[in-house]
């Protein structure tokens, strides 16, 4: 599991770069990252991009649903916003906050749908079977990946793909994709003049910027 950064660390206001290929390398860190983030609970975690784990690369995972494994996204672009948009409420329960930034939350409005064109890793169908030189610990990262374990991490390919989301996922993928261009929610509540409250148990408290 790997440790969390918090502002100011100057790694989150990088731009990101772009990765480069399927190899062990990316395999561990989206391993990482998964683990990362399942371990997040007060709050609990819904999202997780690779600046927040001090790795500088396009990546970061969504877990909108807890019942659900996290979704894996590698060098997202969001190709279309909806004109439409959203400001939370607290009675919806979705105010925005981060994990770089615990304990603060606002009504920060994104638009209600994107589409995005992303990377995800998947095995090439002509894989053979397993690799007696494989080890026991790539088997482990490639079952965290929902990736079946009986293949060599050399049989491993990023695929292109775009879909639709709407929602709370809409939400969260803009928000790490902000944290992927070195943008922090406190720079889209100082841009649309919002509330930012800082939360201590049940007391919100309203703090200025």
């Amino acid at each position: 599991m790997s440790k969390i950064v918090t502002v100011p660390d100057p790694v989150l206001r990088q731009m990101a770069k772009p990765v480069a290929k399927a190899d062990k390398k990316l395999v561990d860190i989206v391993a990482e990252m998964t683990t990362t983030l399942l371990a997040a609970k007060n709050p609990e975690g819904v999202g997780l991009a690779a600046p927040q784990v001090g790795i500088p690369l396009r990546i970061f995972l969504i877990r909108p649903n807890p019942e659900l494994p996290p979704q894996v996204f590698i060098n997202p672009e969001i190709i279309k916003y909806s004109q439409r948009t959203v400001k939370p409420n607290r009675k919806s329960g979705v105010y925005e906050g981060c994990l770089s930034l615990p304990g603060h939350y606002s009504p920060v409005t994104r638009s209600a749908s994107v589409t995005v064109k992303y990377q995800k890793l998947v095995q090439n169908s002509k894989s053979k079977s397993q690799n007696s030189n494989q080890t026991p610990n790539s088997n482990l990262k490639i079952e965290k990946l929902g990736i079946n374990s009986d293949i060599e991490i050399s049989n491993l390919k990023l695929t292109e793909k775009i879909e639709v989301f709407t929602g709370f996922p809409a939400h969260i993928i803009q928000h790490e994709m902000d944290h992927l261009n070195g943008i922090l929610f406190i720079d889209r509540v100082l841009e649309q003049n919002a509330k930012l409250y800082r939360v201590e148990g049940d007391d919100w408290r309203e703090i200025s910027l």
